[in-house]
């Protein structure tokens, strides 16, 4: 497929910038109040259960069930999940291009829901030039799990030391290393420029 190693991408972080908090903050007064609802409400491991493959109107549901005080917030977190984005990193969509101008096949292993990855693949043209993108949500498996890698790895017949995963999460990292794939732990897109040219991929380096 490549004389180069295959480039395989985590997009939230790496790519979206995506944070409840920016929805959040606009839905109460306080930073103080808006972080609570983030702790105890509306949490990080909730939303994993959507990356899993739960529906929105089957989890916002359980919750509106659990807190009816906080109604319109919770259904807030579908009907204003854009919101949760603020913008995309242009630096890792340089490196994308850059590797895609090389003929290098790019891919992607993500935690998303199923519904909410279909309306940002209509809207961010980037995840259209993917050869191929693994969504947690569809095989309802998540990272870290290994069977996500291997999922990914049998379906586009890949062995995992061809293969580069940039990922900001350290146990996905761990995961990758694993399962016998190389990694770069995202930080920004010039620390990760600068690891995978070190790697042998064609990018140009930046002063």
């Amino acid at each position: 497929m490549s004389d180069y190693l295959i480039p395989v991408f985590d997009l939230g972080g790496v790519f979206i910038d995506w944070n409840p908090m920016y929805l959040f903050r606009k839905l109460f007064d306080t930073e103080e109040d808006a972080q609570w609802f983030y702790d105890h409400v509306c949490t990080g491991m909730w939303n994993i259960e959507f990356d899993a493959g739960k529906s929105y109107a089957e989890g916002i549901q359980e919750k509106t069930n659990q807190f009816p005080q906080y109604f319109d917030q919770i259904s807030a977190f579908d009907r204003r999940w854009h919101e949760m984005i603020a913008g995309v990193h242009q630096g890792t969509i340089a490196i994308q291009e850059e590797l895609i101008a090389a003929n290098i096949p790019t891919f992607a292993i993500t935690n998303f829901s199923r519904e909410k990855f279909h309306e940002c693949l209509e809207k961010y043209a980037f995840l259209r030039k993917f050869d191929g993108i693994v969504v947690s949500g569809n095989e309802r498996l998540i990272k870290p799990d290994y069977r996500i890698f291997a999922c990914f790895l049998d379906r586009y017949s890949l062995a995992a030391d061809q293969c580069v995963l940039i990922d900001d999460s350290y146990p996905n990292i761990a995961a990758a290393r694993h399962m016998g794939m190389k990694t770069v732990h995202f930080e920004n897109a010039d620390q990760a420029r600068k690891e995978l040219i070190a790697l042998g991929m064609p990018l140009a380096a930046k002063s």
